[in-house]
């Protein structure tokens, strides 16, 4: 296909995504673990270091004073204008009255996340990556559009269009396939900041009718109100923490919003968060939501102001659409659905859209966006066993033809000198219940467990013949197994009756799945964590090793027992338990080291 290489860029708060167009299609682009959303984080180390996404996060709770997070909400910004930045952070003027974090401003942060993602393109096409269409709030005024072309430019991309981003969530959505004239609301809240956009689309030009937005709204903020409730709760005052125990109960209150998305309550704990304190409170669902209704009201007062602007009522639209991480939460959905009086549409992923919309513009100014022609997809999900008996899905249920996707995968055991890849389809939890479409083995040199590396990808053609390729990352070494008619091939009967089982029989298999994930980490962990205690000495304090104790004595018991749940919770506490004697066995072995090379 010719065209020019235009890259579509999501710079979020939270999480930021790459992609490209490929052989006509519209693609995101994943790490080398396979990720296609990367951390909008970074670490500054003290030597001139720089680390980003996923690495820059590991080294947060610590090193919390050189991580920068939500860097975005600083874009464009004045010095003393920073007061919804939720993470502590050194700022300072620059002396034009603008902010620096760690003495560099927030376009130089932001241009380290923004190399990243110019390097995971450009490694997975093979080929420089030189401009992109990056996208923006649509309420991001004129200094934050040009701080976010400033970055790109830093960053060695020329931006040759700043894209608001509901319009790029409307074309992610194919917003142009509703009717001749399509009138949409894009809700989208995500980890810094929240709009209400009223998008028309008529004669193939999308037109912003009004837009509302919070730039003090989003899951950072969530976050910031539960740790603060908590802490009250326990008489600690939260804003004069330390940075790394602010961090320490952020990250907490972040992994609690999680699971009250999926659970009816959650246990907040955080251990020794300030080296002597610790903190345990169950919160129900109902007092998060209950919490969490403020910043509702705020953002459905933008909704009814954005459809007052635009002259329309609720029944006027033919779609709302749900962007940003946030919109995961039920209470989010619930409130969408009750102002609009409609479901919202789910059907693509809140944390992609973006990106995926940014990716289509770039390629229709590349020219490298082919017609889009109505397709074939796929009727079950495709994907591999894992260890466990787990089935990974690669390529969901539903996704467009041709397509491809791919993940890394490692050796479960020590000495292990082949990986089995057996590719199954179906919509069922754990491998046995779905349908196996062929399987062959991947030889690679033995290793210690973890250390061998196999990609693997699925690729559909237009034809539904699925290409399953199979890469030992040491050598390069591919091996390559082509199945016909799996994409599409498929009986309706047969398909309908794999869909309403994987409906009928979901709790059990997701209950299954958590069990099975949950089992396979605490057998790696305990195992550890005895090895840890017997070795640690005085690095680990009374307390601290009664803590850790008690926890694997938790782990041991819910293994037992047998249930999901509590065994989750269970190797959750002992993780979170073991955190600071981790990092001090790695520090005294770093330490070792340094005097076995000075002796």
């Amino acid at each position: 296909m010719s065209g020019e290489l235009i890259l579509g860029i999501d710079l979020g708060t939270t999480n930021s995504a790459v992609g490209a167009v490929e052989s006509g299609f519209p693609i995101l682009l994943a790490d080398e673990e396979g990720k296609r959303i990367t951390p909008s984080a970074v670490w500054f180390g003290p030597d001139g270091g720089v680390e980003v996404g996923r690495k820059a996060l590991r080294r947060r709770s610590g090193d919390p004073g050189r991580v920068v997070t939500s860097v975005k909400r600083l874009m464009g910004r004045r010095h003393g204008e920073e007061r919804e930045f939720c993470v502590p952070m050194e700022r300072a003027p620059d002396g034009s009255g603008g902010i620096r974090v760690l003495g560099r401003s927030p376009e130089e942060v932001s241009a380290e996340i923004l190399k990243e993602l110019k390097r995971i393109a450009e490694m997975r096409l093979e080929r420089p990556a030189h401009k992109a269409v990056i996208t923006v709030p649509a309420y991001f005024n004129d200094a934050q559009r040009a701080a976010t072309k400033r970055a790109g430019e830093l960053a060695g991309l020329e931006v040759v269009r700043i894209l608001s981003e509901p319009t790029a969530a409307a074309l992610a959505y194919g917003l142009d396939k509703l009717g001749e004239r399509s009138r949409v609301a894009v809700y989208d809240l995500g980890g810094g900041t929240f709009d209400l956009s009223i998008l028309e689309m008529q004669d193939g030009v999308f037109q912003v009718l009004s837009t509302r937005g919070d730039t003090r709204l989003g899951g950072d903020d969530l976050d910031a109100a539960l740790a603060r409730s908590v802490a009250a709760a326990h008489g600690i005052d939260f804003d004069t923490l330390d940075a790394g125990a602010h961090v320490r109960l952020i990250e907490e209150a972040e992994r609690v919003k999680c699971r009250l998305s999926d659970e009816d309550s959650a246990t907040f704990r955080a251990p020794f968060y300030d080296g002597s304190r610790s903190l345990e409170a169950e919160i129900p669902r109902g007092d998060f939501e209950a919490r969490l209704k403020p910043y509702l009201d705020r953002t459905i007062t933008c909704c009814r102001q954005a459809l007052s602007d635009a002259g329309l009522k609720p029944e006027d639209l033919q779609a709302v659409i749900l962007v940003g991480g946030s919109t995961r939460i039920p209470a989010v959905r619930r409130a969408v659905a009750e102002f609009f009086g409609r479901e919202p549409d789910l059907s693509q992923h809140p944390d992609e859209a973006v990106a995926l919309g940014a990716t289509i513009q770039a390629g229709v100014l590349g020219g490298t966006l082919r017609q889009m022609v109505l397709l074939d997809v796929t009727p079950l999900s495709l994907g591999i066993e894992t260890f466990g008996g787990l089935m990974n899905i690669l390529i969901p249920r539903n996704t467009t033809i041709p397509c491809k996707a791919g993940e890394m995968f490692t050796n479960a055991a020590a000495g292990q000198a082949s990986m089995r890849v057996r590719v199954l389809q179906g919509e069922r939890e754990m491998a046995r219940d779905n349908w196996e479409l062929g399987k062959f083995e991947v030889p690679f040199e033995p290793a210690p467990k973890g250390q061998a590396r196999v990609g693997v990808q699925f690729r559909i053609d237009e034809n539904g013949i699925l290409e399953v390729l199979a890469r030992d990352v040491k050598t390069g070494t591919d091996t390559v197994v082509e199945i016909r008619n799996s994409a599409v091939d498929v009986d309706d009967e047969a398909v309908g009756k794999m869909v309403g089982e994987s409906v009928d029989f979901a709790f059990e298999d997701m209950a299954e799945r958590i069990f099975t994930e949950a089992r396979l980490k605490a057998e790696e962990l305990l195992p550890a964590v005895e090895m840890a205690l017997a070795s640690a000495g005085d690095l680990v304090q009374a307390p601290e090793r009664q803590e850790i104790e008690s926890a694997a004595l938790e782990v041991r018991a819910a293994l037992a027992a047998g249930q999901p749940n509590p065994l989750k919770a269970a190797v959750q506490r002992l993780d979170t338990a073991t955190e600071a004697l981790a990092a001090a066995l790695v520090e005294k072995a770093m330490e070792a080291a340094m005097d076995r090379r000075l002796g």
